[in-house]
């Protein structure tokens, strides 16, 4: 290490600025002085620049390096939301830069809104909050709920893991036999809802407004769990569900095998090779002679099956995670571990990139007032 003497003498003869000195020299000590002043300019100058340095640094780690993601699921636990969520959990961290840890956490009611209007509305758009409800959840916003505080076309989509259709079954011990005796009964039969979006509650308004078919939704069911537990008991007698939800979760596979329930209509265009003596609601409407505005309101309430299990973040979310998180979900429904474990599952895999569905909504919610206002009156609760 030299010593101090030795690098003074670097800056002996030097001319320096700001010093009174007649010389061109500087003389009886003036240079030593100077030089500690210049040491202690420079060692300053390094500790400014530190600060910057260190944050140049820490701005290159990854926003999700050590945070955790929820997904806000709008339904209750145990349901097909539920169980798809905690499966995409498993496996999408890894697929996210900085691999933050995710959670699940339920939030019920009113069909999801609840959840949809935490997500739009209380959770910080920071990317870390995701939204999973119930697909039919925008026709709250068609039908013009107060209820409803968010906005579907100003959430961002992710994506989503599922198309599914839905279907409504009965007990096998109703006296109702097949649709076309819930058309024909002076009384209707009793279905449980978890809320205006469900499963159940849609179809049993496109049954109505399609053919005529009258059913007496009893609301407030907070899932499909719930509202299996008041078909057993008596409480109702009919219900709602998807179809891979109803083929791959319990007492449904069980209620299957006992012939527990009897399947009355499904929502797809063609019948699920599961459910084929239940007739589609395109075949009904062809059999009815379903008058075109009719027809139309019904295709426009069947449009959540397009993104089914869809997972969304708020408005005001940063470009740049989004596409994270799009990217992180569309390698995760290609990740062979996932797809392996949703078939042992039974669930099929099904995805749709989050830029898809963001026209696919648009065109669902931009409906002619006509529809939308019958759809108004089908909605009132």
């Amino acid at each position: 290490m030299k010593s101090r003497s030795g690098i003074f003498k670097r800056f002996k003869g030097f001319r320096v600025q700001g010093f009174k000195n007649r010389g061109s020299r500087i003389e009886n000590g003036g240079w030593r002085r100077n030089a500690i002043f210049y040491l202690r300019s420079s060692i300053l100058a390094l500790l400014i620049s530190l600060p910057f340095d260190l944050s140049s640094a820490s701005a290159q780690e990854p926003f999700y390096k050590g945070k955790t993601i929820r997904i806000v699921v709008g339904l209750s636990a145990g349901g097909g939301y539920d169980r798809a969520a905690r499966l995409i959990s498993r496996y999408m961290g890894k697929y996210i830069p900085g691999n933050p840890d995710m959670i699940v956490q339920n939030m019920p009611g009113a069909g999801a809104v609840i959840a949809a209007n935490y997500v739009f509305g209380v959770a910080k758009p920071d990317g870390l909050t995701l939204l999973m409800p119930h697909n039919n959840v925008y026709l709250n916003q068609l039908a013009g709920h107060s209820e409803v505080k968010f906005d579907l076309l100003k959430f961002h989509w992710i994506g989503a893991a599922e198309k599914d259709d839905m279907m409504v079954f009965m007990r096998s011990d109703a006296p109702y036999k097949s649709i076309g005796d819930v058309v024909r009964a002076k009384e209707p039969p009793k279905c449980g809802s978890t809320g205006a979006g469900s499963s159940d509650y849609v179809m049993s308004r496109i049954l109505e407004e399609t053919i005529g078919a009258k059913i007496n939704n009893v609301v407030g069911y907070p899932g499909s769990s719930e509202i299996a537990l008041a078909v057993e008991r008596g409480e109702v007698i009919c219900m709602g569900l998807t179809v891979s939800t109803f083929f791959t979760r319990e007492p449904f596979r069980s209620w299957q095998k006992k012939v527990f329930v009897r399947f009355l209509a499904q929502s797809g265009r063609n019948r699920d090779p599961r459910v084929t003596d239940a007739p589609t609601v395109y075949e009904l409407m062809k059999e009815y002679k379903t008058a075109p505005t009719s027809r139309r309101v019904a295709e426009a309430m069947l449009a959540g099956g397009e993104w089914a299990r869809s997972m969304l973040v708020s408005p005001g979310t940063p470009p740049d995670r989004i596409k994270i998180l799009r990217d992180a979900h569309d390698k995760t429904m290609k990740d062979p571990e996932l797809i392996a474990e949703a078939k042992k599952g039974r669930v099929d895999i099904k995805s749709t990139r989050g830029e898809e569905l963001q026209g696919i909504a648009k065109e669902a919610m931009e409906q002619p007032p006509e529809v939308i206002e019958q759809i108004k009156k089908l909605f009132v609760q």
